[in-house]
């Protein structure tokens, strides 16, 4: 019942995203018109559009959890996800309009479509989120639960579900789980060994375990019950003390597995990257051919040896990779790289120096606007790489990392990332690894888009290379 009513909201969620979506279009259509702009083309020639935008949109605000429960989320938890929704399918639109050339199409149409629909999706979010918890506060559409456990655990979880009447959970009381009878300060109910009983005399929506660790064993038989009555059991799994990891429950085969994540690893999300990069690629290896092919012949003019350099590097969780560059030093680099390792700049197990002999005239001119590393986009095609993320460093210079350094490697290595538009060179060894486990910890696409609009200006002034 529960299952189906959920599924019910759900699906009056995704009709209200749409006609939103559709409305948005219509007015920002009426709004762009209405300017002093140059007058549009009929209404018909544009509803094409749409075809692009309900399907897209519908992915992206699925795969942003625009559709999870907000009972204990925040109000910026509540509407982020349809902004970046509507922000990313804005970005793809705008690509696609450029890739087809599809100049007729009034760029300040999908602007104004973007920027309602945005505020539109949000506005219906809102009025959502403030509705439920009002209601919550009167008492209505409220959950009751029941915690099995009455150590300073079990107390701290119902202290937090006290401090916000606005989810609308009632804990009934506790279970201890000896022959506890009372405690100061909680309501005890019963034993555990009265559980069955207890759940079927009164009305309960979910048990919450939260018990030691050594008595995951002792309550099995107490978790089956709750299946078997068809109740909704939850377990407590704070059981080590994780500071970076969020714990989930996932399955293989039919094996329950709590993992801990170190990052955040959104399944759909990364798709959605991989799609992004390709897209990026492709359009940057398109608009920017000429200044490949100048700066290909500019390398095989003045020295010797071939056009791109080939270098292992590792990438996601320690994967080596051939890294593709235009070859900016002479041949035999990496024999003189010994003889002058005295004159390294950077800290860490990384070699860098301002005026290093090895550079050749044009390597000078490419690594200054960072032109050298163009190529990787062909990187980024084949899997190895994202356009974002941290710089893929050397096999040699991973065996040198801290253990703590090693979490730079789990997520794909990129061509930019927060590092390039920090400085590089003046940034020392640690706070580049800072920067890019700051980037692992706080991904969001805002922050991709944020990175990306940097690099640009950075690569024009030729700064830090």
């Amino acid at each position: 019942m529960l299952k189906e009513k959920n599924r019910l909201i759900r699906k009056f969620q995704q009709f209200t995203d749409f006609s939103i979506t559709v409305i948005s279009f219509l007015l920002a259509y009426i709004v762009r018109d209405h300017t002093d702009l140059p007058k549009l083309n009929p209404l018909g020639d544009y509803l094409f559009l749409l075809y692009i935008i309900l399907p897209l949109w519908a992915v992206l605000l699925y795969q942003n959890r625009a559709y999870s429960s907000i009972r204990t989320s925040s109000f910026l938890d509540t509407v982020w996800p349809v902004i970046r929704a509507a922000a990313t399918g804005g970005f793809i639109v705008m690509a696609v309009l450029y890739v087809f050339k599809l100049e007729y199409i009034s760029r300040a149409l999908v602007l104004l479509f973007i920027s309602i629909n945005a505020a539109l999706l949000s506005l219906s979010r809102a009025f959502v989120y403030f509705f439920t918890r009002l209601v919550r506060k009167k008492g209505y559409n409220y959950r009751t639960i029941l915690i099995v456990g009455t150590g300073e655990r079990a107390q701290a979880f119902a202290g937090v579900i006290g401090e916000h009447r606005e989810w609308g959970i009632n804990v009934i009381g506790f279970i201890s789980l000896g022959d506890e009878a009372q405690r100061d300060g909680i309501k005890i109910i019963g034993r555990l060994d009265e559980l069955v009983d207890i759940i079927t005399a009164i009305q309960v929506d979910e048990v919450a375990f939260v018990v030691p660790m050594e008595w995951l064993a002792r309550i099995e038989e107490s978790v089956l019950v709750c299946e078997k009555v068809g109740i909704k059991a939850s377990v407590a799994a704070d059981f080590y003390p994780l500071t970076i990891a969020t714990t989930t429950l996932e399955e293989l085969r039919g094996w329950p597995l709590l993992t801990f994540n170190p990052i955040q690893r959104m399944e759909e999300a990364m798709v959605f990257k991989r799609a992004i990069d390709i897209a990026i690629s492709v359009i940057m290896l398109l608009i920017a051919s000429p200044l490949f092919i100048a700066s290909l012949i500019a390398v095989r003019l003045t020295s010797k040896g071939p056009v791109f350099f080939r270098q292992q590097r590792c990438g996601l969780n320690g994967r080596r990779f051939n890294l593709l560059k235009f070859r900016t030093m002479v041949i035999d680099a990496d024999e003189k790289k010994a003889r002058l390792q005295h004159l390294n700049e950077v800290s860490g197990p990384v070699f860098k120096m301002r005026n290093d002999p090895r550079v050749t005239f044009a390597g000078r001119f490419l690594r200054r606007y960072s032109l050298d590393e163009f190529p990787q986009f062909i990187n980024v095609l084949k899997g190895d790489m994202s356009v974002v993320g941290p710089r893929p460093p050397l096999p040699l210079e991973v065996e040198k990392y801290d253990i703590w350094q090693r979490r730079r490697l789990s997520v794909k290595p990129g061509i930019t990332c927060l590092w390039q538009v920090n400085g590089r060179n003046s940034v020392s060894f640690d706070e580049w690894m800072r920067l890019d486990l700051e980037y692992i910890d706080n991904w969001s696409w805002g922050l991709d888009m944020k990175i990306v609009l940097k690099t640009i200006p950075a690569v024009f002034r030729g700064t830090g290379s």
